[in-house]
């Protein structure tokens, strides 16, 4: 059995919307479904630049390790 987001299936999903729909109203959805998807779009878009940046640490780190085994020869002649 496949789960889909955050490991709830269909029908807890189907719940969740039914007790949100209950407790504010058809009239609040859009508003709260706006408000989700600019939190969530923040968070990917947070989790986006700090994956860019742990890729440049990486990278620079290797760069570093590339260089330092240079600089040794060089001062060993």
């Amino acid at each position: 059995m496949s789960n889909g987001l955050f490991g709830l299936g269909l029908p807890e999903l189907v719940v969740i919307g039914g007790v949100t729909a209950l407790l504010f109203g058809p009239s609040k959805l859009p508003e709260l479904g706006k408000s989700l998807g600019k939190t969530v779009k923040s968070f990917q878009s947070a989790a986006n630049e700090f994956n860019e940046e742990l890729k440049k640490e990486v990278k620079e780190g290797e760069e570093n390790e590339e260089e330092t085994p240079k600089k040794k020869e060089e001062e060993e002649k």
